[in-house]
């Protein structure tokens, strides 16, 4: 029930009555599937939307999950990445079901390898920054869209004082 839950909130924030409706099941029941996933930290209140006579509902989303920090371990870094292309999964999945379904969803998928200075690297992470920033208003009018951005490099960096890289091409 909740991993169907988490499903129906990746596709887009939803209130309980909403998700209730969506899982065929009485809300206050829901509340319970609703609390523990709040409590594991994979859902958050995304929204609070006004209803009739000054009441309102909570509107929910998959928790907005920071990378671990520096100190992470690997086991730890992998663990989230593992997380972000499972839910990265089931946006695709989603999106491509809702086609098939008759509906408009947008999906684009840009895979590349890029040969990136430290300087050029960290240009290019400015510019997802700013572009972050610009479009990353909660409040704004609009179609929910989940951007994912990796930057793995693919081989070791060479420190700063060796020797310029060899034209070796990577695969």
């Amino acid at each position: 029930m909740r991993i169907h839950l988490l499903e129906a909130l990746w596709e887009m924030p939803r209130s309980a009555r909403e998700l209730a409706d969506h899982a065929g099941i009485p809300v206050d029941r829901l509340y319970y599937h609703l609390g523990q996933l709040e409590r594991a930290g994979l859902i958050e209140i995304a929204e609070y939307r006004p209803l009739a006579r000054g009441k309102v509902e909570r509107v929910y989303a998959p928790s907005v999950t920071e990378p671990p920090g520096g100190a992470a371990s690997p086991e730890e870094m992998v663990a989230f990445l593992g997380s972000m292309l499972d839910a990265t999964r089931a946006d695709i999945g989603a999106a491509w079901r809702s086609k098939q379904a008759g509906g408009r969803r947008e999906v684009d998928v840009h895979r590349g390898a890029l040969r990136l200075t430290d300087e050029a690297l960290a240009e290019l992470r400015g510019h997802i920054e700013r572009l972050a920033a610009r479009f990353g208003d909660r409040d704004a009018p609009g179609v929910w869209t989940r951007v994912v951005i990796a930057l793995v490099d693919l081989q070791d960096r060479p420190s700063r004082d060796s020797a310029p890289p060899t034209t070796e091409r990577s695969p």
